[in-house]
């Protein structure tokens, strides 16, 4: 019953709604990767962008009643969550040596 309600509730919402809360999630996502200073922020930044594909794959598939869309979209989410678990392995080995996780910090340990 609830999954009739909400593929109603899906189809009823138009698709334009979807393609505008995405291209929000996007654009907040990459301007805190271009202006933020923390990796952690800019991590979180990458999430929120990878996201708002996800959200919109899932928009175009329900409108379209294809499913294939939300298999990409399981594989978008298992990609992110090793890229989460891998990055911020590597920031705590960072902190731990430099005691700083600031950009501008990581950007001098290449010379």
């Amino acid at each position: 019953m609830t999954g009739i309600l909400l593929q109603s509730a899906i189809i009823s919402t138009p698709i334009e709604w979807y393609i505008l809360l995405s291209a929000a999630l996007f654009t907040i996502g990459a301007c805190g990767v271009m202006f933020k200073r923390n990796a952690i922020i800019i991590f979180a930044s990458v999430e929120l962008m990878l996201n708002a594909v996800n959200l919109l794959l899932v928009a175009f598939s329900s409108y379209h009643s294809d499913a294939s869309a939300q298999v990409f979209v399981f594989f978008i989410m298992a990609v992110a969550a090793a890229e989460v678990a891998v990055g911020l392995a590597i920031l705590s080995m960072i902190y731990r040596n430099v005691k700083s996780i600031d950009i501008d910090v990581l950007s001098k340990l290449r010379h």
